[in-house]
């Protein structure tokens, strides 16, 4: 897993006052979680870009008043109308503990089933993961060569080395449908995306 390193500065003031007040500096307010204690700081929102921007997941080096901790991101949330970074919350990791962690899936193989005209349908783009941290790899691999129409991979079809998968083991990650299938399909979801808009129009 690759690294990438941010530098941050501890807080001493907490409440919803301290936050806007960072945020509207352009700092993210952070919170740190899993170590000896819990840690708040704050870093300007720039330094979160090459982090937050991106399908890639990183171990991130935190330097929080020049004292380094390693960790991975849980959780972010943006604001609901300008779309900008709010908050963060990190898990610290140790070599000899392990991590959840939601790992980016990476597409393999041309599916026989696409081949033959079926249309590929991805359902995931992530799977939640548990393992030590120097076993977690940048991505997962699933290989869907052998994929013929009306087939699919569900996560129970799945397994890695020294990973323990954590998501329901039912779920499906990827099919091949026929053509007209997948046409209803997204016909279906089109309809249900334009019936929420139909009520508020009516209720107006």
């Amino acid at each position: 897993m690759k690294t990438i390193e941010i530098k941050a500065v501890s807080r001493d003031q907490f409440g919803k006052k301290s936050s806007n007040s960072l945020r509207s500096e352009g700092n993210v307010p952070c919170v740190m979680y899993g170590g000896k204690e819990t840690l708040h700081f704050y870093a300007h929102e720039n330094a979160f870009r090459g982090l937050v921007y991106t399908p890639e997941v990183y171990q991130v080096n935190l330097i929080i008043d020049g004292k380094s901790y390693n960790a991975v991101m849980k959780d972010l949330q943006f604001h609901p109308v300008s779309d900008r970074l709010q908050h963060i919350d990190f898990i610290e990791i140790s070599e000899n503990k392990p991590v959840i962690i939601e790992l980016p899936i990476k597409i393999t193989g041309e599916s026989e089933g696409v081949k033959a005209g079926g249309k590929l349908k991805v359902k995931r783009r992530t799977l939640k993961v548990k393992g030590m941290i120097n076993n977690l790899p940048e991505h997962l691999n699933i290989d869907i060569t052998g994929l013929e129409i009306g087939m699919s991979i569900k996560i129970g079809d799945l397994s890695y080395d020294k990973l323990e998968i954590i998501d329901n083991k039912r779920a499906m990650i990827v099919a091949v449908a026929t053509s007209r299938l997948a046409m209803k399909e997204e016909g279906a979801e089109a309809e249900g995306a334009e019936a929420p808009a139909a009520e508020a129009t009516a209720a107006e």
